[in-house]
């Protein structure tokens, strides 16, 4: 399950999919072939989410995640 305090190394390491579903929201997770620094929350807070929208994406998120696997 991923939560706002994973790593985009790890998200994208552990779950190479969700970099399409992040692109489409906003959240550029990959610069030059290499993950981006930060957590999911960090790099969200970035691109304007505050708290109840970082929520609904990383819900969103795992939803999307269980219906790929």
């Amino acid at each position: 399950m991923v939560t706002k305090d994973i790593t985009i190394e790890e998200l994208v390491s552990r779950y190479p999919e969700s970099v399409r579903f992040l692109l489409q929201r906003g959240i550029r997770c990959l610069e030059c072939g290499e993950p981006a620094w930060g957590t999911l929350e960090e790099n969200a807070q970035e691109k304007g989410y505050d708290a109840a929208a970082l929520e609904r994406l990383v819900r969103e998120l795992n939803e999307w995640l269980g219906a790929k696997g």
